[in-house]
């Protein structure tokens, strides 16, 4: 079986940013997936999963919302390993294409004053938010991008390097 391309980003050496997870055509439409990564993966702790679940409600909230890119937006969700978040969007941007978006998009939690959509309708485990702490890590990203802008790191996954024999089979563990 195939490893999937965002195994091969080096995690060990990836940073927070705005990266280009995959691109896909579908008939004649290009989707993009990118990687909005908050935290350094296995050097920093994880989102706390509360938090977590109150900056997907917002965010989301915030894209379908935004009367620029309203009708671009596919998707915006966490990661498995709560160290950030994918946002799926019509057509193919870099990611300093939609850096001023996400950056809006996180400035946006500050003036949040609840977490839409945590009813029990509404959610499927509407007590599990934390306003307080979005906050917080929303901030801490937010000033974070603005700081390193003109930093290429925060826009290019690093590579893990693979070891190939020589009938070209890789080594994923090496």
């Amino acid at each position: 079986m195939d490893l999937i391309p965002s195994f091969s980003v080096d995690h060990t050496d990836i940073v927070p940013g705005i990266f280009t997870s995959r691109i896909d055509t579908v008939g004649t439409k290009t989707i993009t997936t990118y990687d909005v990564r908050l935290t350094r993966p296995n050097r920093e702790p994880a989102v706390d999963v509360a938090a977590m679940h109150s900056l997907e409600h917002i965010i989301a909230t915030f894209l379908r919302n935004d009367p620029d890119w309203k009708e671009d937006i596919i998707y915006w969700g966490p990661m498995g390993c709560l160290t950030g978040f994918y946002l799926i969007l019509k057509g193919n941007r870099s990611p300093k294409e939609i850096y001023n978006l996400v950056l809006s998009a996180f400035r946006a939690v500050d003036g949040a004053q609840s977490v839409p959509g945590t009813s029990p309708e509404n959610c499927g485990n509407y007590l599990m938010h934390n306003l307080g702490m979005a906050k917080w890590y929303a901030s801490r990203f937010a000033d974070y991008l603005s700081a390193n802008a003109d930093n290429p790191r925060i826009f290019e996954y690093p590579k893990a390097e693979r070891l190939m024999t020589e009938d070209g089979q890789h080594f994923y563990d090496s």
